[in-house]
């Protein structure tokens, strides 16, 4: 095997986001053949070489990857220091190291994926892979027309623009008026946000599908293994983002 940047090698091993892997090495805690290295840019051969993290030697696992229904108050993180439940303790039968990609906020719901495929996880959360996610929301009142172009158009927030790709208007319950929303590029709290701006009360918000992955029949709480089939279209639209 050729070597690879040492952060992939970590991702690709499930101890997280590429990113998250960097933080690992600057800060001392992974050796090559036992002794220590902090830069970014070294490469590791993983045939011949020893890699140990935080005293346990690291080796690539099987590739798995979850599709999860987050419900609310659950949290997106692999461990909390406040001792609340995470997506990965939903888990807790699953033998093999994972992690969440991406995030939904700790009262939204809805379809998370769980991976230790770095390369998969690399590729969803790239900004230029605008891949696009599907979520439903419910509010107290609808939002008006002028309000559903300005939200198509952009609007500016904390230094960022909020956008959606599209927006339908759906049924008026008890529960709310509710929307299906399409995005893009998902920024921190995207669609809170957006509903703040125009003064609308957020009830509920689940996300149904990112690409071709849908939520469908999941349960709250209930997760399962992705599909050879899910997998190859997943990897189809990626592809397609980056010729785009």
């Amino acid at each position: 095997m050729a070597e690879i940047r040492l952060q992939k090698f970590l991702a690709d091993c499930g101890l997280g986001s590429r990113r998250f892997c960097e933080t690992l090495i600057t800060a001392g805690r992974v050796s090559i053949d036992g002794k220590t290295v902090a830069e970014l840019g070294t490469k590791v051969d993983p045939e011949t070489q020893k890699v140990v993290c935080n005293g346990k030697a690291v080796a690539k696992e099987a590739s798995v990857t979850i599709l999860l229904n987050k419900p609310p108050k659950i949290i997106c993180t692999s461990n909390d220091p406040q001792g609340r439940t995470t997506a990965l303790d939903l888990l807790e039968d699953l033998p093999e190291r994972v992690y969440t990609v991406g995030r939904l906020d700790f009262m939204s719901e809805g379809l998370i994926i769980v991976t230790n495929d770095g390369g998969l996880a690399h590729a969803l959360m790239h900004p230029r892979h605008h891949i696009e996610k599907v979520y439903k929301v419910w509010i107290d009142k609808p939002i008006g027309y002028h309000q559903l172009q300005k939200m198509k158009r952009g609007i500016p927030n904390r230094g960022e623009t909020l956008r959606v790709l599209d927006i339908d208007e759906g049924k008026h319950t008890r529960a709310g008026v509710e929307y299906t929303i399409t995005l893009g590029e998902g920024k921190n709290r995207h669609i809170r946000r957006l509903m703040e701006h125009f003064d609308k009360k957020v009830f509920r918000l689940m996300r149904i599908s990112i690409g071709p992955i849908r939520l469908d029949d999941l349960k709250p709480g209930e997760w399962r293994r992705a599909k050879p089939s899910e997998l190859k279209l997943l990897r189809a639209a990626i592809a397609e983002s980056k010729s785009a």
